[in-house]
């Protein structure tokens, strides 16, 4: 097994963290928090960009090495595994408000980095039992849906007008989270829909993708408040809503201010490298399964996280994920930094 492979065992990291802010109270409970948006922002800060690419007889051997498969198929039962010991401590153990706050919150980051993003890695994938793992994934963020819109809706239209969830320049990343919310749980339904009617089934019969989400999703809420109680169970959906926002800033910062042009048949161009922002900062990529080398991913999105490349006219963040996420969060800051990158580019 090669010792390459090896480092994407780094994010299990965040279980131990989180293990230790549903273990102990006080600041501990605040560790994964702490060790997310603290500790790896400040060290990518010293670490340098790689963009070295992988040579042709390393992708073989990366592309037959089933240990990176192995390693996301590892996440269900451990991401399970953390939710029902969140939700046991949770409706078993009486602490103070600010512990209970940092636990929901290091529940959230779970929910966000595993739940949602290895759940979007496997839903790119072919093989039915590992799509069936990404919905399950998906599943313990309650945003089954994502599955739909990200796959037949966001790569289709990114960086145009028609995609909710590509932010456009001066968009404020608090009115982009509402926005990306609300229009891509509808671009959904609007996508489920029509699949019925292609494959000429009823629009509202079993066969409806949007409605077999909401029907497990449901069927798995109720289960909670059944077996956990009410404030385990609210706990998780205010987790599960951590999970969304950190999704939707990631997709804030991915196609912030990027457009494809539209084609003299009156088509958008195809979705190139220079359409999304691209990160080379190592331990934000290993992190997150490659995740910020994304303008490969939109460039070829059936390929794994393993192979992705770096492209020299791939735009690029000012920091790793974590940090450009953080600088979202204060528009004026991030409108300065990245309204010039835009520019150059253009």
């Amino acid at each position: 097994m090669p010792i390459r492979s090896l480092k994407y065992l780094l994010p299990l990291s965040f279980y131990a963290t989180a293990w230790m802010a549903f273990t102990h109270e006080g600041w501990w409970a605040w560790v994964p928090m702490i060790y997310a948006w603290m500790l790896i922002p400040l060290t990518e800060l010293l670490l340098k960009p790689s963009t070295e690419n992988l040579s042709a007889a390393e992708k073989d051997l990366a592309r037959n090495n089933p240990m990176y498969d192995w390693m996301l198929y590892l996440i269900v039962p451990i991401q399970y595994g953390a939710l029902v010991f969140f939700l046991f401590t949770l409706s078993t153990q009486v602490v103070d408000t600010f512990t209970f706050i940092g636990r929901i919150c290091s529940m959230g980051m779970l929910c966000g980095t595993f739940g949602i993003n290895v759940g979007h890695e496997l839903g790119h994938r072919k093989n039915r039992f590992e799509r069936f793992l990404a919905n399950a994934l998906l599943a313990t963020s309650l945003y089954m849906h994502f599955y739909i819109e990200h796959n037949k809706g966001h790569h289709k239209n990114v960086a145009t007008p028609e995609d909710p969830s590509s932010a456009r320049r001066n968009e404020i990343i608090y009115l982009f989270w509402f926005r990306t919310i609300v229009y891509s749980y509808l671009s959904a339904w609007n996508i489920a829909q029509e699949d019925c009617r292609k494959a000429l089934k009823p629009v509202w019969g079993l066969s409806n993708e949007m409605l077999h989400a909401h029907l497990i999703q449901g069927a798995l809420i109720a289960l909670v408040f059944f077996v956990f109680g009410t404030t385990a169970g609210f706990g998780w959906l205010a987790a599960a809503l951590i999970g969304i926002l950190l999704l939707e800033t990631v997709n804030y910062i991915e196609h912030y201010g990027l457009t494809r042009k539209k084609t003299g048949s009156g088509q958008y161009e195809r979705a190139m490298p220079i359409h999304s922002w691209n990160s080379n900062h190592p331990l934000g990529r290993m992190m997150l399964f490659e995740l910020s080398r994304h303008s490969d991913h939109h460039y070829l999105a059936s390929k794994k996280y393993q192979l992705l490349e770096h492209h020299d006219e791939a735009p690029q963040l000012p920091t790793g994920y974590p940090g450009s996420m953080l600088l979202s969060l204060i528009p004026p800051l991030w409108f300065q930094i990245m309204n010039k990158r835009i520019d150059q580019l253009q």
